[in-house]
């Protein structure tokens, strides 16, 4: 076993651990022993301390579709580092960015110490620290990550915890209530077929809404999870739970049809060039009458007084032929890069962090859910009990929204959203090879390529087939991806 390897949490100081490597454990042993001071470790009775250097700690998260979420994330990080005479720097990039910025900072090997993403960062693997150690201590403290976390930070065929996560989002459809009720569904869609059935009805009733269903194909994040959720519904997905390509089949095929029909039948060529904004946009402008997405459209609509919020509802994933499931709208994590100058600091911070999940939530209107259910439990709870108190807490806050929605169980929905929510990657888990195919926006190419006529469904999935086995193959050779009896 490595030094690496064999480590062990110590006390800093009454309130804070340090990751020491048993080369470090035996390094104090000898200093106290022999009565003396290593750099930086002061010898005392009882637990030895180690001062973390430097006091300085770099973040870079997102700019949240809630604003009320970063106006407490950057005074409550800022507050910790004061707490403890360390210097926190938070910068924001918007959503659009993270990516690039982070290929930025990794060619530059340099940057932020803490680095936080919205969707699996899988494809950084090499670049970044194994934090099985704050995973395993979170775990201690608050029992098991919720499974389509765990498959989204931690990678089975390397062994390696690439990431550390302290919220997931769910991604619920959001539709107008009134108009659905107008063409006869009073409480929204609930299969992908309704989406035409009604999406037909409403073109013809309400000629005032430009895009009747509003359904990225277009290169951003929220197609990336509409098109995977399309495919899942029918049975077809990239990878099968063993990391083999399985994207080329009669399943792939019918979902991409579908996609052809809803483009055709009830959307419009705008969304092709959606961003991740446009849907919610959309939505709050009563330009479409349903989006797959979160509830910052909602949020939105209620921080700016629009009467279309009163009108804005939510629905379950939508059931296909095979499964009503969706990919997780937002899947938080964070990554600490091999070439940070406080690793130790990022993670005392981020385990403070999901210390607080209950205020970050709340800070979030909701919008964010925790990978810990135990982390927003009561903190007097056994370690054992704590996730399903966890869960308890949440479905008395969805179920009774304290930010104002009427009714006040409009969020109810959300309450089984665990159950409807999967990983970018399912069946299997988030892996290089899955990270660039969604980074490089392969499958939402398919289904426009295929809506606009410029291939056939069959050609655009074997067009996408072909791209996907090439990355896998590429992160084979790297040794980071699994699998290999590709279909």
């Amino acid at each position: 076993m490595s030094d690496e390897e064999s480590t062990k949490w110590v006390r800093v100081s009454t309130d804070r651990l340090r990751r020491v490597t048993r080369r470090d454990l035996l390094k104090l042993t000898a200093a106290g022993a022999a009565g003396a001071t290593l750099a930086g470790v002061e010898r005392l009775t009882g637990p030895y301390i180690v001062h973390a250097q430097p006091r300085e700690l770099r973040i870079m998260t997102w700019s949240h579709f809630v604003p009320a979420f970063d106006a407490w994330f950057d005074p409550f990080a800022r507050a910790w580092g004061t707490s403890k005479n360390i210097r926190v720097t938070v910068d924001h990039v918007s959503f659009a960015d993270i990516v690039p910025r982070a290929t930025a900072e990794v060619a530059a090997q340099q940057g932020h110490d803490c680095y936080f993403f919205i969707a699996p960062p899988s494809q950084f693997e090499p670049q970044v620290l194994d934090l099985a150690d704050i995973n395993q201590e979170a775990e201690r403290r608050y029992g098991p990550l919720v499974p389509f976390v765990r498959n989204s930070v931690y990678n089975p065929h390397t062994r390696k915890y690439f990431g550390f996560s302290d919220n997931w989002v769910p991604d619920p459809g959001d539709y107008l209530k009134s108009v659905w009720a107008n063409v006869g569904y009073v409480n929204g869609p609930r299969t992908w077929d309704d989406l035409i059935t009604a999406g037909q009805r409403i073109k013809q009733r309400h000629p005032e809404i430009q895009i009747p269903i509003g359904i990225g194909f277009s290169q951003d994040i929220d197609s990336n999870m509409a098109t995977r959720a399309i495919m899942w519904s029918f049975g077809s997905s990239v990878q099968d739970r063993n990391s083999n390509v399985v994207l080329n089949s009669e399943e792939t095929v019918k979902a991409v049809e579908y996609g052809v029909r809803l483009f055709r039948e009830v959307m419009s060529p705008a969304v092709l060039s959606w961003n991740a904004a446009s849907n919610n946009l959309a939505l709050n402008a009563r330009q479409t009458s349903y989006i797959l997405n979160s509830i910052s459209a909602y949020r939105s609509a209620q921080a700016q007084g629009l009467p279309v919020a009163n009108d804005i509802f939510f629905t379950p994933a939508l059931r296909g032929p095979a499964r009503a499931q969706v990919a997780t709208h937002v899947m938080g994590v964070w990554v600490i890069w091999r070439f940070s100058r406080a690793p130790d600091l990022a993670k005392e911070f981020l385990l403070h962090f999901l210390d607080n999940q209950r205020d970050a939530i709340m800070a979030s209107r909701l919008y964010n859910f925790p990978s810990y259910w135990g982390s927003v439990a009561d903190r007097d709870v056994p370690v054992a009990q704590k996730p399903e108190a966890g869960r308890r807490w949440i479905r008395s806050r969805v179920f009774q929204d304290p930010f104002g929605s009427l009714p006040p169980d409009k969020l109810k929905v959300l309450a089984d959203s665990e159950r409807w929510s999967t990983n970018v990657g399912f069946p299997g888990t988030a892996n290089p090879a899955e990270g660039e195919i969604f980074d490089t926006y392969v499958i939402t190419d398919m289904f426009a390529k295929a809506a606009t006529g410029q291939l056939s469904p069959k050609a655009a999935v074997e067009e996408a087939d072909r791209r996907v086995k090439e990355i896998f193959a590429k992160w084979r050779r790297a040794g980071l991806v699994g699998g290999g009896r590709d279909r």
